[in-house]
């Protein structure tokens, strides 16, 4: 594990993430399957901050996801991204700053945003209702920290549908669900013992394999970080960072 970021920050990002319930920045955007998928990657990461980040503004729903459709669009269509590896920054921090530019000249305009055909990077359908609802939970957040923390939960929602992928590839989906409960202290979860006894394992079995999982989970939560960020020697400032939102 690396130094500055201890085992019980990972914890608490988790223990966060139950509580509040791409590759980028180096890719030549829509010039290959690879890229699609950083593309798709890069949609589903900062999708939900930049849409709630326009919702805070006072934007209707139906307006954030024009504008936030909007705002993908013109960043692809001018290749922006291509600009952080260069600039050795942040996708976080570049995204928000493009997207608080692209607002003003937006309000300037007075005009909706109807770019790309009507074509939807990623669908809506599976997001609408938990935005309205985490929407209303936020009133009391500016439009910056609202960004930020829903940026901080989709990089760990992202570290944990990974994990989940792995133990369900290989059969145990149903481990895989008490390991996180575990892992996130959830209300109800089976002791180590308990969990023994139902998966037929000894509990020191049980014990070296959570520790396994909480590594795993680990590693998998540094690479999403990443995706994000131009250098190596940005990671664990971002991590740092990711740690302190959710703490918030």
């Amino acid at each position: 594990m690396a130094a500055g970021v201890s085992d019980s920050d990972y914890r608490t990002a988790a223990l966060q993430q139950n509580r509040v319930r791409n590759s980028t920045s180096t890719c030549r955007l829509g010039e290959s399957p690879a890229a699609q998928e950083a593309l798709e990657k890069l949609c589903r990461t900062y999708w939900r901050p930049i849409y709630s980040f326009v919702r805070r503004q006072g934007a209707r729903s139906e307006d954030a996801e024009d504008l936030t459709q909007g705002f993908f669009t013109l960043l692809l269509e001018r290749k922006d991204l291509n600009t952080v590896r260069k600039e050795k920054g942040r996708l976080r921090s570049y995204l928000l700053a493009s997207l608080k530019n692209f607002l003003t000249d937006e309000r300037r305009r007075v005009m909706a945003i109807k770019r790309g055909k009507g074509q939807r990077l990623i669908p809506l359908e599976d997001i609408r209702e938990s935005e309205r609802i985490d929407f209303e939970r936020s009133d009391r957040l500016t439009a910056d920290q609202v960004y930020e923390r829903r940026w901080a939960f989709t990089v760990l929602e992202q570290v944990m549908a990974r994990l989940r992928d792995e133990y369900r590839s290989a059969g145990n989906l149903r481990f895989f669900e008490q390991m996180k409960k575990m892992l996130m202290d959830e209300p109800g979860r089976l002791s180590q013992a308990q969990v023994a006894s139902e998966f037929d394992m000894t509990e020191n079995a049980v014990k070296q394999a959570f520790y396994r999982f909480r590594q795993r989970y680990q590693t998998l939560f540094r690479e999403e970080i990443a995706h994000t960020v131009a250098i190596p020697s940005d990671i664990e400032d971002e991590l740092r960072y990711l740690i302190t939102v959710v703490r918030a």
